[in-house]
């Protein structure tokens, strides 16, 4: 999809339009100043959505860097029998 550029000025005369491109478009749209890139605008949920696939991003990112330093890992399998031994450890050392 090619990206939506208007100038600034347009922000200013026809704000419901651009709101409305955002909206339906679910894109940002670039505004320039003086024919050079000055701002974004993008509707709330397109913010949020990139907002969310960012940390996501960065908690995968981060998980990486950890496995390639060399922590240990666990299977899905390994953590849920760690978590059922330490369940039950505690129900036990509780009289449960």
């Amino acid at each position: 999809m090619q990206p939506i550029i208007k100038p600034s000025s347009e922000l200013r005369k026809n704000y419901n339009s651009i709101a409305e491109i955002c909206r339906t478009k679910k894109t940002p749209v670039f505004l320039t100043k003086n024919g050079e890139g000055d701002t974004v605008i993008m509707d709330m949920e397109t913010y949020s959505r990139r907002e969310d696939d960012l940390a996501t991003a960065e908690r995968l990112l981060a998980a990486e860097r950890t496995r390639l330093a060399g922590t240990k890992g666990y299977t899905v399998d390994e953590f849920r029998n760690n978590m059922k031994e330490a369940i039950e450890k505690g129900a036990r050392a509780h009289g449960v």
